[in-house]
């Protein structure tokens, strides 16, 4: 516990994170105003003008958009990194216990994908499936596979060289049962830290496809609609794209923050 509060990075990713998943599930049961409701009479109004955080160019409450829209983020960014999370040890740990032509061949399919931002593969699934959360969700994810594959390959194979695994095979336990007793457990806390890092990547990932109209489609308010709606009024009315920047930036930020904490928290050297 004394480690833990001798890490402000960790503390202040933390509360960060936290926040911003306080806020995103009281959206699913209150906001101030219904975010999809429209009042002309009261359209761009300022921050504390009308509502808290003012009013969008239809009349929407920002605060309630922001709320509702932080929800929208991290759902899509929490699904898209489980996904390519599990996936991406799944191939991990296999081809860790393979080697030999299949890690050949998945580091160069790898190197393929990473090739392909996901904003681009966002746009060819776009045109094939349609524009929403699952054409972000697919585009984010596949993108994550390599990331943690990559990860976990390298974290397994310095563990199946260690001399427990070593004992463990001479015993004649099979490659499986090692895996999931000595490989997984000793190489959970860089894929939980990796998770926390990609969790801040798909966040902006999510934000930019939406802002190029390849996330989920309207009247779901996302930050990075919010952004690109905002850019005919910024003259007029700059808190309408200073107020989901902000939020996306914090919210990368925590868990940027929160990844980095937790890296050297589980770091054995930084234990010493």
């Amino acid at each position: 516990m004394k480690k833990l509060f001798s890490r402000p990075v960790l503390i202040i990713g933390f509360l960060v994170t936290l926040a911003l998943v306080a806020v995103a599930l009281a959206s699913l049961v209150w906001t101030p105003l219904p975010p999809a409701k429209m009042n002309i009479l009261h359209k761009l109004q300022p921050p504390l003008g009308f509502g808290l955080l003012g009013t969008d160019q239809f009349g929407r409450d920002v605060a309630s958009m922001l709320m509702v829209g932080a929800w929208n983020s991290l759902s899509t960014a929490v699904l898209a990194v489980a996904l390519g999370a599990s996936a991406g040890t799944a191939v991990g740990v296999i081809v860790a216990m393979r080697r030999g032509w299949l890690e050949l061949v998945t580091m160069r399919f790898c190197d393929i994908i990473f090739a392909v931002p996901p904003i681009l593969s966002a746009m060819m699934l776009g045109a094939f499936i349609g524009s929403g959360r699952l054409t972000a969700v697919a585009a984010i994810a596949v993108f994550m596979v390599p990331v943690f594959a990559r990860l976990t390959l390298s974290a397994a194979r310095q563990i199946w060289t260690r001399d427990y695994v070593m004992a463990a095979i001479g015993m004649g336990r099979s490659k499986a049962t090692i895996t999931l007793v000595h490989i997984l457990p000793n190489i959970s806390g860089q894929i939980i830290v990796q998770v926390t890092i990609q969790l801040g990547l798909a966040i902006l990932t999510e934000a930019g496809l939406s802002f190029l109209g390849l996330g989920m489609p309207p009247p779901a308010p996302t930050w990075g609609r919010m952004l690109a709606d905002a850019q005919t009024f910024l003259g007029q009315a700059p808190w309408l794209a200073l107020l989901p920047g902000l939020a996306i930036a914090l919210a990368v930020l925590g868990f940027n923050m929160l990844g980095d904490g937790l890296r050297d928290l589980l770091d054995p050297k930084s234990q010493a």
